[in-house]
C-alpha cells in the first residue's frame, strides 16, 4: 500500500561493525527501527505539487460563482445574521427587542463567517467566503494527512480528488453553516494526533541508537509532545463551533494511549503499559486543559461585553457575581440552558433524518428551490441539494466492512484509527436516535466524512498494491496492473457523477425533466 520508504536515520547502526566505526551509537535490531519508523522528513516536491493541484482545482470549484443564489439558504437566515450582529454588538443580537438573542450553538464559527463579512460585507460573498476557505483547507490537510498515513502519492492524490469531488462537503463549502468548520477542526486535531503519533515514535528511535536501554533503565524519555497539545488546541475549536465535537474526546484520547503504549512495546519496554501511563495521561490533561482554555476563548465577545444573552445572570437574580468566576458560573448557566434545548429538540421537519440513513443518502436536504426562470423548457427548477456523490458515498459501507477485515488480518494501526474516526463521527447520533429521537439532520455526519474517505483510500491501496509475498514476478505486476485499472475506473466514474450531479450542487436553472432524471430515489430526494 505504499510507495515511498520508511525513514531511515543515518546514525543508525545496521551492524556490529559499523557500530564500532561511530562511537557512543548503540545498534538497533532492524526490526525494531522497522517498527518505530515514520515517514520521511525530507521535502517531497513530488506530494506537494500534487497536493498544490488538488487543492487549486479544489478552491476554484469552490469559489467560482460563491455569490449565487442571492438571499439566504436554508440555515443561512440564522449564522450570517448573527454573525453580522456580532461584528456590531460583540454578541448576536435581536434587533426586534433591541437585545441580546438567545442562541444555542457556540460562537466560533459564527466568528469565522464574521471574518468574511468583515472582509466583503454583509453579501453573499460575505458570508459564505469563510465556508469556502474552510472547505479548502480540510482537502488541504486531508492530502497532507493522507500522505502521512499511506507514504504514497498516489493514494494521498486520490483522498484529496475524492472530497474534491465530493458533493456533500463541496455543498457544505459553499453555504454559510458551521458544519464546515467543525469539520475542519476535527481533521486538523486528528492530523496533529498522527503528527505526535510519528514524533513519539521518532524521538524513542533516536532515544535507543543513543544508547537508552529499555530493558535496564527504569526511566523512559521525557518527551515533550507538542502535537498532542496542538491537537487539544484544535479540539477546543472544534467544541467552539458545536458541542458534537465532544462525542471524539473519548475516541481519540484511546487513541493517543494506544499508540504509545504500542510505541514503547515496539522499543522493548517491559510493561509498556503502565511505565507510561501516568506520563500519558498527564499530557492528555494538559491538552484537554488547552482544549478548555480556547473553547473559553471563543466566547470572548460574550465576556468582554455586559449584553451577552445571560452574561449578568446572577447579578439579574439578586445573587452575588465575583468577578471573573461570576462570569463563569453565569457560562455555565447559559450552557445549562442550551443543553436543555438541545436534549428537548424532536420537533419533525420534512428534511430530517436518521443515522441510519445517512450513508445510504436516504434524506438529502434540500438548501435551495427555484422553479422561476427561462430554461428553454415549459416548466424549469433551480435546487441545492445537499447530496453526497452516490458513488462515492454509496462505497463507504463496503469500504468500512474491507477496512475491518484488512485492518484485522493486517494487525494494522492505520485501519482501526480510521475506524475510530468514523465510529466516533456517527455512533453517537445512532444512540440519540434510539434514546430520544431528537430531530437530526444529514449534514450531521460532516466530521466523519474525512475518515469515510480515508477507509475508502485505505481499500483502493490494498486492491491497487497486493501485500508482499502474495504474489511475484509477472504475477504480482499483472495484479497491481488490475489494482490500478479498478481504482481509477473508481476514481473517473466518482469524477463524472461529480459532473452529472453539478447542476443540482450549486443551482443551475435547468429543464424541469432534467432535474426530474437526477432525483434517483424519487420521493427521497425530493
Amino acid at each position: 500500500m505504499t510507495t515511498a520508504t520508511a525513514e531511515t536515520d543515518l546514525t543508525t547502526a545496521d551492524s556490529p561493525a559499523e557500530a564500532e566505526s561511530s562511537p557512543g551509537v548503540r545498534v538497533v535490531p532492524t526490526i525494531v527501527r522497522r517498527r518505530l519508523s515514520t515517514l520521511d522528513r525530507r521535502f517531497d516536491p513530488y506530494s506537494w505539487l500534487v497536493t498544490a493541484v488538488i487543492v487549486t482545482i479544489a478552491a476554484i470549484l469552490r469559489f467560482a460563482g460563491l455569490s449565487k443564489p442571492k438571499g439566504y439558504i436554508f440555515d443561512e437566515v440564522y449564522y450570517p445574521t448573527d454573525a453580522w450582529d456580532m461584528l456590531q454588538h460583540g454578541v448576536e443580537w435581536d434587533e426586534a427587542a433591541g437585545s441580546a438573542a438567545y442562541v444555542v450553538h457556540p460562537p466560533l464559527g459564527k466568528w469565522l463567517i464574521a471574518g468574511g463579512e468583515y472582509l466583503f460585507g454583509n453579501n453573499e460573498l460575505g458570508w459564505r467566503f469563510s465556508t469556502a476557505v474552510a472547505g479548502t483547507l480540510m482537502i488541504l490537510i486531508l492530502i497532507r494527512l493522507a500522505y502521512r498515513l499511506f507514504r504514497s502519492i498516489v493514494l494521498a492524490g486520490i483522498a484529496g480528488l475524492l472530497m474534491t469531488l465530493d458533493g456533500f462537503q463541496f455543498v457544505l463549502s459553499r453555504t454559510s453553516l458551521l458544519d464546515i468548520f467543525l469539520g475542519l477542526f476535527i481533521l486538523m486535531a486528528f492530523a496533529a494526533m498522527v503528527l505526535d503519533r510519528d514524533h513519539y515514535r521518532r524521538r524513542w528511535k533516536r532515544a535507543l541508537e543513543s544508547g537508552f536501554d529499555p530493558a535496564t533503565t527504569p526511566s523512559v524519555p521525557r518527551i515533550v509532545p507538542w502535537w498532542l497539545l496542538v491537537a487539544g488546541i484544535s479540539f477546543g475549536l472544534a467544541c467552539g463551533v458545536k458541542w458534537s465535537a465532544l462525542f471524539f474526546a473519548p475516541f481519540f484520547a484511546a487513541l493517543v494511549i494506544t499508540w504509545r503504549v504500542q510505541a514503547r512495546r515496539s522499543a522493548g519496554v517491559r510493561g509498556p503499559f503502565l511505565a507510561g501511563i501516568l506520563g500519558d495521561l498527564g499530557w492528555l490533561v494538559l491538552s484537554f486543559a488547552l482544549t478548555v482554555l480556547f473553547y473559553l476563548a471563543t466566547w470572548i465577545g460574550w465576556f468582554v461585553t455586559d449584553n451577552g444573552y445571560f452574561r449578568h445572570y446572577r447579578a439579574d437574580n439578586g445573587w452575588s457575581e465575583p468577578p471573573i468566576l461570576g462570569a463563569l458560573l453565569n457560562l455555565v448557566h447559559y450552557h445549562s440552558e442550551a443543553y436543555r434545548f438541545h436534549s428537548g429538540l424532536d420537533e419533525g421537519h420534512i428534511y430530517q433524518s436518521w443515522p441510519w440513513q445517512w450513508l445510504l443518502l436516504g434524506r438529502p436536504v434540500a438548501f435551495y428551490w427555484n422553479g422561476n426562470g427561462n430554461c428553454g423548457a415549459p416548466s424549469c427548477a433551480a435546487e441545492i441539494l445537499l447530496l453526497g456523490t452516490p458513488i462515492l458515498w454509496w462505497s463507504f459501507l463496503p469500504a468500512l466492512a474491507a477496512l475491518v477485515w484488512l485492518g484485522i488480518a493486517r494487525r494494522d494501526w492505520r485501519a482501526y484509527a480510521i475506524f475510530t474516526g468514523v465510529v466516533a463521527g456517527l455512533l453517537p447520533w445512532f444512540y440519540f436516535a434510539i434514546a430520544d429521537g431528537r430531530t437530526m439532520f444529514s449534514f450531521y455526519v460532516m466530521p466523519a466524512l474525512p475518515f469515510l474517505i480515508l477507509a475508502v483510500v485505505y481499500v483502493l491501496g490494498a486492491i491497487m498494491t497486493p501485500p508482499g509475498g502474495m504474489t511475484s514476478g509477472a504475477n504480482r505486476s499483472d495484479r497491481q496492473l488490475v489494482g490500478a485499472v479498478v481504482v481509477t475506473t473508481f476514481v473517473v466514474l466518482v469524477a463524472l457523477c461529480f459532473a452529472y450531479f453539478y447542476p443540482v450542487f450549486v443551482g443551475n436553472l435547468m429543464p424541469y425533466d432534467d432535474w426530474s432524471v437526477r432525483m434517483w430515489l424519487g420521493s427521497r430526494w425530493i
